[in-house]
């Protein structure tokens, strides 16, 4: 659509098309526009323009009702000229910061904020973890358990805490552990995590004889912790809502439960959100994995204070979602997210 006065009448057309269509599931006639929107033109100006919007696929006629609902290609234009997100109110502000507030760790944020823009969006919300390569090595702690048992406790800069036991095969002194502890914090704190693992298998051959074997089990395991586990990189929450309006999933809805299963497919939907400032909004074929195309997916990037995107975070929904409300949603819990992790 270009500028100059009939297109930006067509898109008001549109604009309130989409708005009827959201909140009642229902095509939409000229008739109920010119009705519940002060268009400031004639039924049969609307009509004119309704035609001309399917002529060039913005709105499209799902059966021999006289309404038209949204296309994808309606519903992109429509994102793409919001002027601004719509803010969040003060009371839904509070609410966030209250829930949110009350985290005990990285783990309770991230499950927080999953419930949070579930219950906001009455959509599937889906968090990444932060990517232990963009992570560095805030401390590690060595913890005797028994007298040839150790657990290993890395802690990130993110808040991210990787738990390891290692048995070492033989009795360790409380000297030995403390100078264990020390090798690992003085070569891998403020490295990120992508470098730390090529530090650590280089320990052993630098360590003292007499330690040697017991620096080979625990580096073993460190390396361990300081791969990527993709298992455990996504949260997903209300799931369930996708089940409230089966209609807006015909005949797949079991499609795109089973492509939210896959987290292959879910990691490349939030890698979309390069930063913590843009909002990026995928609708319906705009998403690669087939199983998601009568999905539309809003995701933005959460991250520190230094504008390093630790993950990504956002909601899937059908393509008829209202898209201010969600895209408000979504930068709002990221924003909380970042400022907790950055211990604002």
């Amino acid at each position: 659509m270009n500028t100059g006065s009939p297109e930006d009448r067509r898109f008001e057309v549109l604009r309130a098309i989409v708005a009827d269509y959201v909140n009642t599931q229902e095509p939409v006639g000229s008739k109920a526009l010119v009705d519940r929107h002060n268009l400031g033109v004639s039924s049969a100006t609307v009509r004119n323009d309704m035609a001309v919007l399917e002529e060039d696929g913005y709105i499209t006629q799902p059966h021999t009702s006289a309404g038209r609902v949204p296309t994808d290609k309606g519903y992109r234009v429509f994102v793409d000229r919001l002027s601004e997100v719509k803010p969040l109110s003060t009371a839904e502000r509070r609410a966030i910061q209250a829930f949110l507030d009350g985290a005990m760790d990285l783990d309770d944020v991230l499950r927080r904020s999953v419930r949070l823009l579930a219950q906001l969006t009455r959509q599937v919300a889906v968090v990444q973890y932060p990517t232990l390569t963009r992570s560095s090595v805030r401390h590690i702690e060595v913890v005797p358990i028994t007298a040839a048992r150790l657990m290993l406790v890395t802690i990130t800069d993110t808040g991210r805490v990787e738990q390891r036991m290692v048995d070492l095969g033989d009795v360790i002194s409380p000297d030995d552990v403390a100078r264990v502890r020390s090798v690992l914090n003085s070569t891998l704190v403020g490295r990120r995590l992508s470098d730390a693992s090529a530090r650590v298998a280089e320990l052993p051959e630098a360590a003292p004889t007499e330690l040697r074997d017991i620096m080979i089990r625990v580096c073993t395991a460190l390396i361990e912790s300081l791969v990527e586990h993709p298992e455990e990189r996504l949260l997903l929450g209300g799931t369930a809502n996708l089940t409230r309006n089966v209609a807006d999933f015909p005949n797949s809805l079991r499609n795109v439960l089973e492509a939210l299963e896959e987290q292959v497919v879910v990691l490349k939907l939030l890698q979309a959100a390069h930063d913590q400032s843009t909002i990026t909004v995928r609708i319906g074929e705009e998403n690669e994995a087939e199983g998601m195309r009568s999905t539309s997916v809003v995701s933005i990037g959460y991250g520190s204070t230094a504008g390093t995107v630790l993950g990504g975070m956002g909601v899937v929904g059908p393509t008829r979602m209202d898209y201010p409300g969600t895209m408000a949603a979504v930068r709002a819990v990221a924003a909380y997210v970042g400022d907790i992790l950055a211990g604002r």
